[in-house]
């Protein structure tokens, strides 16, 4: 093959028989776990040496799970903060601190995670949806229009690693007596002009699931300013009830007799979790560094259209959203990327379509769109309080924004440890792609 022949080669689409930017899959999109070293063994090492595993008491305390809590105050500015099992749980916890039940609605975007949901529907309350706008987070307009007087808390996720209108939609629960509760599972560590997230709400959760920025492998961390909020907090997360000086249960305090959810962080991995707080702040700039880097270089492509990010200092890092004119290119642009080389090991998801993104989206939970329920009566549907419910829909087309973006629109995970290389081979992959099919 002649040096013209190599170089049409090299400069035609892989996915049309051209030769691949990379043949190297990229690193997983896990941004804590590539982080986990001597740091997080030591600490785990001292609570399993201790033989101290729980929390509250045991032979030799090690009180990884309060150091944590303690240093989580103290680096983000909150007056009260609380370890839990996972994200999953501090959702429901936050939920029944604010006292939701049958009876109340709870707004909240269409994209989204299960789990916001799910919490939502086993206290009893019934989820009303919101539109999204190009932050990929609640639209305030759409979500204004939505309250009434069922109205109770506003539940605001903080997706893919930025948070969006978040200090108009706090102004907006205030005029209208709505709590707030700021879902941060995707987003520790991010801000909005120098304010972490977690500080706009009455309440905030995070997660340390394995795919969030750091992890434990399971966790979360309940966080909010009110005292008597957090009062009902700690003994939501426990059994109900509060404990003494000893860690003992307390059933005195009539107004912590309540019905706990057995939720607490255990001090193995509160080590982890620990150990990875500590290192948060060099996960999220590795991949903010990273991201928009990408997106600076590729900023003068004018078919590619990017997630607005309010504040890209404060943007946590690990998702770069692009959007198309079409589902169709959209479609087209990814799975050329991936024939690039833009793609993870075996079994990661890091380049897609968000088509491909599953339960994030309304329309997609089959346990939300048939109203399905954990009980023979049907509850929360069933419930006289929620009778107004039936008349509520959430298949697909309600709302507009949300199914026009997840149908063309992409994302691309950013791993905590991209090399230069990788970063110039993403950049590289999508020109030639956009090259390859916007050129023609």
């Amino acid at each position: 093959m002649n040096a013209s022949s190599e170089s049409a080669r090299a400069n035609r689409l892989a996915i049309e028989g051209g030769t691949p930017v990379r043949t190297a899959p990229l690193p997983w999109e896990l941004p804590g776990a590539h982080w986990i070293g001597e740091e997080e063994r030591e600490l785990v090492d001292r609570v399993v040496k201790a033989q101290s595993p729980f929390r509250f008491y045991g032979p030799d305390p090690q009180h990884m799970v309060e150091t944590l809590e303690k240093e989580w105050r103290e680096r983000f500015g909150h007056r009260h903060a609380l370890a839990v099992s996972s994200g999953t749980a501090a959702l429901s916890i936050a939920l029944s601190a604010l006292q939701v039940g049958p009876g109340d609605e709870v707004l909240i975007a269409g994209y989204m995670w299960v789990s916001c949901v799910s919490a939502i529907v086993r206290c009893g309350a019934i989820p009303r949806l919101v539109d999204i706008d190009a932050t990929f987070c609640m639209d305030p307009d759409d979500l204004e229009a939505k309250i009434n007087p069922r109205s109770r808390v506003i539940l605001l996720v903080h997706m893919s690693g930025a948070p969006g209108h978040v200090r108009r939609i706090a102004e907006i629960a205030k005029k209208h007596g709505l709590g707030l509760i700021e879902d941060c599972a995707q987003a520790a560590g991010a801000s909005q002009d120098g304010t972490p997230v977690g500080r706009f709400g009455d309440i905030a959760t995070f997660s340390f699931q394995l795919n969030k920025n750091m992890t434990s492998g399971d966790g979360g961390m309940i966080v909010s300013d009110d005292d008597e909020l957090f009062r009902r907090i700690v003994a939501l997360h426990d059994l109900g009830y509060a404990r003494n000086a000893a860690g003992r249960l307390d059933t005195s305090d009539e107004s912590c007799q309540l019905w706990g959810m057995g939720a607490r962080m255990s001090d193995l991995a509160g080590a982890m979790a620990l150990a990875q707080s500590r290192k948060l702040s060099q996960i999220t700039g590795a991949m903010r560094q990273a991201k928009w880097k990408i997106r600076e270089a590729l900023s003068d492509i004018p078919d590619l259209t990017f997630r607005t990010v309010a504040d890209p200092a404060g943007d946590s890092g690990p998702f770069m959203i692009t959007t198309f004119s079409d589902a169709e290119t959209c479609t087209r642009f990814v799975e050329a990327l991936r024939a690039e080389g833009i793609r993870g090991p075996e079994g990661s998801l890091s380049c897609l379509t968000m088509r491909e993104w599953g339960l994030h989206w309304y329309f997609n939970i089959p346990s939300l769109t048939n109203k399905r329920s954990n009980s023979r009566d049907g509850f929360p549907w069933t419930h006289p309080a929620n009778a107004f419910a039936s008349e509520i829909s959430y298949d697909r087309g309600n709302l507009p924004v949300c199914d026009d973006l997840h149908d063309r629109s992409a994302l691309l995970t950013i791993a905590s440890k991209l090399t230069g290389d990788d970063v110039d081979d993403i950049i590289l992959a999508h020109r030639k792609v956009a090259n390859g099919l916007f050129n023609r």
